[in-house]
């Protein structure tokens, strides 16, 4: 069967879904399709807590009705080949289709450790499949002991969402000294930990996996101290790498770290094809440098510009800010732009500010609970470059407040007189508000 289709994405996942929506947005003429190998969709940053609160991959799913209200097919089958020339593809179900203008959205696949016993049963990476997740459920239902690779976001949620009514015991294996370290600041990665042990979740840090034990199923790992770890269940949360092997058959340029290359209108070396998600190359919005930051914030923005470019460029993605947020129990983390040690990496002469408060007024208030915000400034030009955000889950919002200050390159003194919205019941006090007294905190640390 052939067909001509307008807009053809590949891939149906955060970036390929945002995609589709903004092309029906700024294109209501035009036909799109997408093609996804997957019967169902997760959301990425939800697979974490289907060992938990929500119980199931069912319960973590993308509906597809989105996808009738506007007007958009989907086909489910895999593509096997794309041929620039011609502008066709074709699909491992025999179809082919004609494309005025292709999104890649293909993605990106879990980094596993290739370390002797990684290919026992029972030793697993996060793979976004539904199949996968439920037999890596059932392993972890029947488990005592469960060791989990790498103390980044996901390791670290894996591990608070398994303890979750289980008789469990939980292992963080993480190279560097602290976890959440690549994210965060040493005193915030220490106040993570210490709710980590009070939840009975054991930490070894700056440690490495050498091998694996057992005889066809997994028993346990031997670190590089030459300790021994008993485990009956491993999950390796050590990263990603972008799925490009569509578009290196297709012959499109491929970036320095692996991804797909892509100028800021997210249009690969193809005009007539473009990339947006974790398969597509990544550049820092500091520094301008090759970035390794892969997240579902960063995919639905590229994607929203990808998507309004097709038949006419009209936006331009400014770069990877990086904003992350967890939470373990009832604790937020979240975090936004550079750290110090990012900081000072990239070159930044820099200076913070603190702001700790109540995150209603006065306390008592029903809902009340302390927010601590760091702010971390450019010295010289005062540019808002990072913020750091603990404790109330509100922080999750207050952190993308962040962000829009930083991608709108507000000074200290900008946001120390920001003008604020707030009320008893939802903020901080106006005299306590985090966002403003952090920037004001910094300023006076500037005039020191």
């Amino acid at each position: 069967m052939e067909r001509e289709i307008d807009v053809v994405v590949v891939g149906g996942s955060a970036a390929g879904l945002t995609a589709a929506l903004t092309a029906r947005r700024h294109y209501q003429d035009k036909s799109i399709l997408i093609i996804r190998r997957e019967e169902q969709v997760l959301i990425p940053c939800g697979i974490p807590y289907i060992f938990g609160t929500v119980e199931s991959p069912e319960n973590n799913l993308i509906p597809d009705a989105i996808l009738g209200k506007n007007d958009i097919e989907l086909l489910v089958d895999t593509v096997v080949d794309i041929d620039r020339a011609a502008k066709t593809l074709q699909t491992k179900g025999g179809e082919t289709v004609l494309y005025k203008k292709l999104v890649l959205s293909t993605g990106s696949l879990p980094v596993k450790l290739p370390l002797p016993g990684s290919d026992q049963d029972s030793v697993f990476a996060v793979e976004k499949s539904v199949p996968y997740l439920e037999s890596m459920l059932e392993e972890i239902d029947k488990a005592s002991d469960l060791l989990i690779i790498g103390g980044g976001f996901i390791g670290v949620e894996f591990a608070d969402e398994c303890k979750k009514n289980r008789n469990l015991n939980v292992t963080i294996v993480e190279m560097l000294p602290h976890c959440l370290q690549a994210a965060f600041d040493e005193d915030f990665c220490k106040q993570a930990e210490s709710l980590l042990d009070s939840k009975d979740i054991n930490r070894i840090t700056s440690e490495k996996i050498e091998r694996f034990t057992g005889d066809g199923k997994v028993k346990g790992a031997i670190l590089s101290s030459g300790s021994e770890i008993e485990a009956d269940v491993v999950i390796q949360s050590v990263g990603v790498k972008p799925n490009i092997a569509l578009a290196k058959e297709c012959d499109l340029d491929i970036g320095p770290l692996g991804g797909i290359s892509v100028d800021r209108s997210m249009c690969t070396s193809d005009p007539d094809v473009f990339a947006c998600g974790d398969c597509a190359e990544k550049v820092s919005f500091f520094t301008g440098q090759p970035s390794r930051l892969w997240l579902a914030s960063i995919a639905t923005t590229e994607a929203r510009v990808a998507g309004a470019n097709l038949f006419g460029i009209t936006r331009a993605y400014p770069g990877a800010i990086g904003v992350y947020s967890t939470v373990i129990g009832d604790t937020a983390f979240a975090t936004a732009g550079l750290t110090e040690k990012g900081a000072k990496k990239a070159g930044y002469c820099s200076v913070s500010g603190r702001a700790a408060s109540v995150n209603r007024h006065p306390g008592r208030m029903p809902g009340g609970a302390e927010l601590v915000l760091e702010l971390l400034f450019e010295r010289q030009t005062r540019v808002l470059i990072g913020g750091q955000a603990m404790g109330a889950k509100s922080s999750g919002e207050l952190i993308n407040a962040v962000s829009a200050c930083i991608q709108q390159g507000m000074t200290a003194d900008q946001i120390a007189t920001f003008q604020t919205g707030t009320h008893p019941a939802l903020t901080a006090s106006p005299i306590a508000y985090q966002l403003v007294n952090a920037a004001e905190e910094a300023i006076g640390a500037m005039n020191e």
